[in-house]
């Protein structure tokens, strides 16, 4: 049971990485690019690894993606003036 649930897991992570790359709307990618990363973080903690889960969802789903929409919305604003 345990093997269909981490199949499904890995399954997702590779539909939402092709979204990520193909999505065309720049704030709809970072949001993806963050579900990528929260996907990671509970596939480290299924396989045992809570350290790297710990960090995978401080850094690549909190803190780079915070930085890459307030990135997003300063570019956005500044294309406005």
């Amino acid at each position: 049971m345990i093997g269909l649930i981490v199949l499904g897991a890995f399954v997702s992570l590779i539909i939402v990485a092709y979204l990520v790359v193909m999505e065309r709307d720049l704030a709809s990618s970072v949001i993806l690019f963050m579900a990528f990363g929260l996907g990671s973080t509970i596939l480290y903690f299924v396989f045992s690894a809570p350290d790297v889960a710990l960090t995978e969802a401080v850094i690549g789903a909190g803190i780079s993606g915070v930085v890459f929409l307030v990135s997003l919305l300063q570019t956005q604003t500044k294309e406005s003036r």
